[in-house]
Parts: C-alpha cells; sequence; structure tokens
C-alpha cells in the first residue's frame, strides 16, 4: 500500500501538498462510502443445512428431528431422504431402504439449485447408500460436513447393516469435517470394545482423529453420554489440542434423538460462527436445555424426544 502511494506522490508531484492531501481525502470518503454503502445494501445471508438421513415418524429423531434442530438455531433445513423406518419412542419395527439410484436423485436435482452452506449425515443404513452419498458429495465443495455415524437406535435396534460399516468407514470418513460418534459408534469404527472410563475416551478420540485426513481442519467430537455419573463430557479434538465440554446430566428417560439433535444443531452453528469451538459449545448447550425441557412433551411411553423448541414454545395450562 505505501509503495502504491508513493507513485501517486510522483505523478502529482507539480501540485501543491494541499491539494494532494485534499485529494486524497475525497478519494478514501468516496471509497467508504461505497463500500459501507455496499454493506448496509446486502441482506443477512440466513445458511441452508441440508441433514442426509433416515425417518423416524415419532419425530424424535432422524430428519425430522434434524430439521427441528436445524430451524431452532436459525438456519434454513433441506433434506434428503436415505431410508424410511416404521418405529416409536419403545421399537424399531422394521427398516426400508431407498433405492440408492433415487437417494442420489434427491441429492443431484437439491444441488442444482440451492446453496447448501453445510450438511449433516446420519442414518444411511446400507451399504450401496453409503457409497452413492458419498460419490454425489465428493463432487460439491459443500464448507461443512457433519457425520454421525448412526449405528443403533436408543431402543437397542440395530440402524446400519454390519456390512455397510467398512463402506461408511471408507468412503465417508475421508468426506467429513467433523464426526460425532457416541462411545458405541467409536468403538465400532475402532474395532474395538466401547470406552468404559473417561481415561480411555481420550486415547479413543485421538485414535478417531487418525481415522480421518491429516490434511485441512478435521475434528473429532466423541460424546460421552453412555458413561455413568452426573456429568455428560464430551471431547472435542482436532489432533492438537483435547477440549473438554462438559455439563451436568440432566435426569429424565426422554432421550431420543440426542446424538441426531446435536449433530444437526453443530452442522447450523458452523456457517454462522466460524468457528468449531464455539459451534460445538452452543451446540451441546441447547442440548442440554433441550434435555432439561423434555418433560414438558408427552410423546409416546417409551424413550421420549427432547424438545427442541424449548426456548420458542410455552407449555399449555390445561
Amino acid at each position: 500500500m505505501a509503495f502504491r502511494q508513493r507513485k501517486v506522490y510522483q505523478r502529482q508531484c507539480s501540485a501543491p501538498l494541499d491539494v494532494i492531501a485534499f485529494r486524497a481525502t475525497i478519494t478514501a470518503i468516496r471509497r467508504i462510502t461505497l463500500r459501507y454503502g455496499k454493506l448496509a445494501s446486502m441482506k443477512p445471508v440466513i445458511p441452508n443445512v441440508l441433514t442426509i438421513a433416515g425417518v423416524d415418524p415419532s419425530g424424535g429423531a432422524g430428519v425430522i428431528a434434524d430439521v427441528k434442530a436445524i430451524s431452532a438455531q436459525g438456519a434454513y433445513a433441506c433434506a434428503v431422504v436415505a431410508t424410511l423406518t416404521a418405529q416409536n419412542t419403545k421399537v424399531v419395527d422394521a427398516v426400508l431402504a431407498i433405492d440408492p439410484s433415487f437417494v442420489a436423485r434427491q441429492l443431484e436435482t437439491l444441488y442444482a439449485d440451492v446453496r447448501i452452506d453445510a450438511l449433516k449425515i446420519g442414518m444411511l443404513g446400507q451399504a450401496a447408500v453409503i457409497e452413492v452419498v458419498a460419490d454425489r458429495l465428493a463432487r460439491h465443495d459443500t464448507p461443512h460436513r457433519v457425520l454421525d455415524p448412526v449405528m443403533v437406535a436408543k431402543s437397542g435396534d440395530a440402524l446400519l447393516e454390519k456390512t455397510a460399516i467398512g463402506a461408511l468407514r471408507e468412503t465417508l470418513l475421508p468426506l467429513a469435517t467433523i464426526i460425532t460418534p457416541n462411545l458405541p459408534e467409536a468403538g465400532v469404527l475402532l474395532e474395538a470394545r466401547a470406552v468404559e472410563t473417561i481415561k480411555e475416551m481420550y486415547r479413543v478420540a485421538e485414535r478417531l482423529r487418525e481415522l480421518l485426513p491429516s490434511s485441512g481442519a478435521r475434528w473429532v467430537y466423541l460424546k460421552g453420554g453412555h458413561l455413568p455419573g452426573g456429568d455428560a463430557l464430551d471431547l472435542l479434538t482436532d489432533g492438537d489440542r483435547m477440549i473438554e465440554l462438559n455439563m451436568a446430566r440432566v435426569d429424565t428417560k426422554n432421550t431420543h434423538g440426542t446424538g441426531c439433535t446435536l449433530s444437526a444443531a453443530l452442522a447450523a452453528l458452523l456457517p454462522q460462527m466460524g468457528d468449531v469451538l464455539e459451534a460445538a459449545r452452543r451446540a451441546k448447550a441447547y442440548v442440554t436445555e433441550a434435555l432439561r425441557y423434555a418433560d414438558q412433551l408427552s410423546v409416546g411411553g417409551g424413550h421420549g424426544p427432547v424438545h427442541h423448541f424449548h426456548a420458542m414454545w410455552r407449555p399449555r395450562v390445561t
């Protein structure tokens, strides 16, 4: 910048110095006015966030829960349905796979028209769907890609074919910018037993990070909710830093869809925060409050959903 100013002065050295200063001031004012005039006329951009997951008819998990969580974080939710389930708060009665070519068609049609600022991948169910999702997403440079490796429902029912685990590890992990496994899912990804202590969590988080590409900003958000105790401790690491995210555990049986909700909220917050740590903190705080207010809802007789709209709804007195 100094060199450019020096050249201007040399070209105009025949003019009086006060004239040169006046002209420079006017030019600077014009530039500032133009710049801030453009900024003032710009509309705020609400991020478009895509969830690719299965359908839970009870609304506690899957794309329905994701759309609620994304909306609650102030983002616009888009959804691609990867699989269908017949389930409620007690049981997953059946799973119906969607033709992989139609999953691909959904993605292609959406990306052809809609700007996607972040995405979350949840239940995909089978290897063929995993492979087609990985193939289509590799063609698009979506900045934030959250992978929640859904494998087992809260009821204990399997949501991912065992033969699909290898495909998930080999094709989707390399595309993710952040993964959000719980402790049993971490054990499956590492082909090891599930974590039993906080000390083991640290090593598992490090090993999970080693599964991700070394280039670029890649993160592991390891959820520790399966460990006993009064605190719900999660770990966040990029391979260089290990950060504890700790909050008091909420005493409620209504925990259905907590993993889906966290990853969807994280995907919605990342393009707004621009900082992974801050987005992770806010996502965890949101889920904690959604658990705290979950008992205001009355949905089913099993593990009910968290309250996605706890900050917006007020219970009616009857």
